[in-house]
């Protein structure tokens, strides 16, 4: 295919597919002509997960470059190909000087042993770890707890994750799959969990009046 139907099949404008060609992040096509290339189905599903990369994973330009070239060196592997972009999106941590550090690490290590993750993604344990200590330095308590009910709930969700990642036919599609389920089915994710706090609240907590607000007209006859 020309680069007009390349852009016309994948929703990319022409002038950024040739912003990422001169980039190095997408390969150049097939000479036909002094100013023609060919393109195929690689550089269809390569613009894809660029997009995804970009637009839903945040990217800069030479991370995704940094990236790509990560997935490429590791060809076919896919757990690999998935666990590299995943980590290169999660946001960067600071260590922190606030005292709960150690408590937090500790917390999370037990957590892990306890499902036999604990040699898995030192990006994505430090992170929790992180998360844990903002936990304790703002004095919420019975954090455990928490943090293993999370884990339960994971435990659960990602085998279904990672069987419709894997329906897809090549590591472009998979790595897109997976970028696209983590942040736009974190989104899902979050406004579920929002809506069922609110139900459930609802049943639990007592409607409390503010000052000044006018009582709530009952439906009862009076």
């Amino acid at each position: 295919m020309r680069i007009a139907e390349l852009s016309r099949t994948s929703g990319v404008p022409v002038p950024s597919i040739k912003y990422y060609l001169r980039a190095g992040l997408l390969p150049p096509g097939e000479r036909t002509a002094p100013n023609q290339a060919d393109y195929t189905e690689k550089h269809l599903h390569r613009l894809k997960l660029i997009r995804a990369l970009i637009e839903v994973g945040g990217l800069s330009i030479a991370a995704v470059g940094d990236l790509l070239t990560s997935l490429d060196a590791r060809g076919d592997n896919l757990n690999e190909a998935v666990g590299t972009a995943i980590k290169a999106t999660l946001p960067a941590t600071t260590s922190s000087d606030s005292g709960f550090l150690d408590e937090a690490t500790r917390l999370v290590h037990r957590v892990l042993e306890k499902r036999g993750w604990q040699e898995y993604g030192p990006t994505q344990v430090e992170t929790l770890i992180s998360a844990v200590e903002t936990f304790q330095r703002l004095g919420q308590p019975d954090i455990e707890m928490i943090i293993e009910l999370y884990a339960d709930l994971v435990e659960r969700l990602v085998p279904k994750e990672i069987e419709w990642i894997t329906t897809r036919d090549n590591t472009d599609a998979v790595v897109e799959a997976a970028i696209i389920g983590t942040f736009i089915g974190g989104r899902a994710f979050s406004a579920l969990r929002s809506l069922g706090h609110e139900a459930e609240s609802r049943k639990r907590l007592p409607l409390v009046r503010l000052r000044g607000e006018p009582a709530a007209q009952s439906d009862e006859p009076a």
